[in-house]
C-alpha cells in the first residue's frame, strides 16, 4: 500500500472520528445515556474521556491526511511519525501479549473475542511498520 493510499484512508477515518465526535455529544446532550450498547454500559461520565481520546485521534489523522507530505522533509513530521509508530508498535505488542497468554478483555459485562486481537496484530503491526517506514525515508 502506497502513501497515497494511506492517506485517503486517513481521510476517511477522520470523517469516522467526526461522526463518533458528534455521536458522543449528541447521546450526553439528549439525556440518551447510560445506555448498553455491544454489551458495554455507556455512561455520562465517560464522553470527556472519549473526546479527548477522538479530538487527539482526529488532529493526528486530518495531520496525516491533509498535511504531510511524503516523502518527509521536516524533522517535527518525521518525528511524529516515529511517535506514531510507537504508539501502533506497543498496541500490537499488547493484543500479541493478549493471545499469547489467553488474556481476558471485559468492556462492561461484554467479553471481547480473542479473534480481534489477531485483527489489532495485523492492523497495528501494518501500521507502526509504514509509520517507520515513511520516517526513515526523509528527503534530504
Amino acid at each position: 500500500m502506497n502513501h497515497r493510499t494511506l492517506r485517503e484512508i486517513a481521510k476517511i477515518g477522520s470523517g469516522l472520528v467526526i461522526a463518533d465526535i458528534i455521536s458522543a455529544v449528541w447521546f450526553s446532550s439528549a439525556g440518551l445515556l447510560p445506555m448498553t450498547l455491544l454489551g458495554v454500559r455507556w455512561t455520562s461520565a465517560m464522553v470527556p474521556e472519549i473526546l479527548v481520546f477522538d479530538v487527539a485521534l482526529l488532529i493526528l489523522l486530518i495531520h496525516y491526511g491533509w498535511n504531510m507530505r511524503l516523502p518527509v522533509t521536516s524533522p517535527s513530521e518525521r518525528a511524529l511519525l516515529y511517535l506514531v509508530g510507537t504508539v501502533f508498535l506497543v498496541v500490537a505488542l499488547a493484543h500479541f501479549l493478549r493471545i499469547t497468554f489467553g488474556w481476558r478483555l471485559i468492556l462492561g459485562s461484554y467479553a471481547v473475542p480473542m479473534w480481534i486481537s489477531w485483527i489489532g496484530v495485523v492492523i497495528a503491526a501494518y501500521f507502526s511498520y509504514s509509520s517507520f517506514h515513511f520516517a526513515r525515508h526523509m528527503r534530504r
